[in-house]
């Protein structure tokens, strides 16, 4: 895992225009090993390599990016859905968390392994939660704390409404025992509360009919004595889908959330140019600038693309410098 350092430097514009890479590339995830940064995000099925999922990139300074395929092997047995891979390094190994699926109410959290960054990484048999009591479980974000205790912030839904909260997926996060092993109990991140976190008003699911919201995408900085959980909210589909964040002293929480506007406060959509910003993970670059990465739907909606634009900390927690984009001729008539 990359440490986290805050940007101290004013920023310098650098050479990359958004998108960094022109393939579709969702949820991607950025980490450094060796001189070399290595992105790894969700790719449409079957688009990456015969036998592979996930799309894999290589870069030594963040704004050319060559593909390597795909980073893991497939499984036999039915098709299913893969989805938002991110890597932790521990003693010389790789482990990828990520999800698989087979329908909307069915997704399982997963752990691979390699010896190298660039896999292949080889995918354990049994999930790391249990599917029967756990039907609905994405985006596992890896976390060592300052004790090197590792954790695993994910997604997971709920139907209930108590105190305010509104039905739907939201954020939790559950001790590691080891790197395959996740502990079943979890302590609540964060759940729904505002309008624009809602993915979908009377969606059928469950057997029953909510007014369903959603949280995803969770990614855990430290920041000056206190922990922020960045994650997306709303529907990953429109303009609605943007980043926001909530804050804790520690990492069992409380979590707090400090927005009381209508919007995400991190990254928003920016109509005719940028669409639903959103699931990012964090890395610094070579010019000492901390970015965050995202990916976001052009204009037209043909596909998410991966983009990076600075990340800076205000008093009132962090910001990202953007959605910025590549300008065309109407941007400049």
């Amino acid at each position: 895992m990359i440490p986290f350092r805050p940007s101290e430097s004013i920023f310098v514009p650098r050479a990359h225009k958004n998108p960094v890479y022109q393939g579709y590339f969702a949820d991607p995830f950025v980490f450094l090993h060796e001189g070399a940064y290595y992105a790894v995000g969700t790719a449409p099925l079957g688009t990456t390599n015969s036998g592979f999922e996930f799309a894999l990139l290589r870069s030594i300074d963040l704004i050319e990016w060559e593909s390597l395929g795909g980073a893991l092997l497939r499984s036999k047995g039915p098709c299913r859905r893969y989805w938002a891979p991110e890597v932790a390094e521990q003693d010389g190994v790789f482990y990828m968390y990520y999800s698989v699926g087979t329908s909307d109410e069915r997704h399982e959290l997963r752990v691979a392994t390699s010896r190298r960054p660039d896999g292949p990484y080889r995918e354990l048999v049994e999930p790391l939660l249990d599917p029967s009591t756990t039907p609905f479980a994405i985006d596992p974000h890896p976390y060592r704390n300052h004790d090197g205790r590792w954790y695993l912030f994910y997604a997971r839904d709920f139907l209930d409404s108590t105190s305010g909260s509104r039905p739907g997926t939201a954020l939790v996060v559950a001790p590691l025992s080891d790197m395959v092993r996740l502990s079943a109990e979890f302590s609540t991140v964060m759940r729904a509360t505002h309008d624009w976190q809602r993915f979908q008003a009377n969606r059928p699911i469950y057997g029953g009919i909510h007014d369903w919201h959603t949280l995803e995408g969770p990614c855990v900085v430290w920041n000056e004595g206190r922990y922020y959980c960045l994650y997306s909210g709303g529907n990953w589909q429109n303009e609605t889908y943007g980043i926001d964040f909530v804050v804790a002293d520690s990492i069992d929480g409380p979590w707090m959330d400090t927005n009381l506007g209508d919007h995400p406060r991190v990254l928003r959509s920016v109509p005719g140019h940028v669409i639903g910003p959103g699931h990012n993970s964090i890395v610094s670059g070579v010019d000492g600038v901390t970015y965050i990465a995202y990916h976001a739907w052009d204009p037209a909606m043909t596909g998410r693309r991966f983009c990076l634009d600075p990340l800076i900390w205000t008093s009132d927690g962090p910001r990202g410098l953007g959605p910025t984009w590549q300008a065309n001729s109407s941007d400049t008539d």
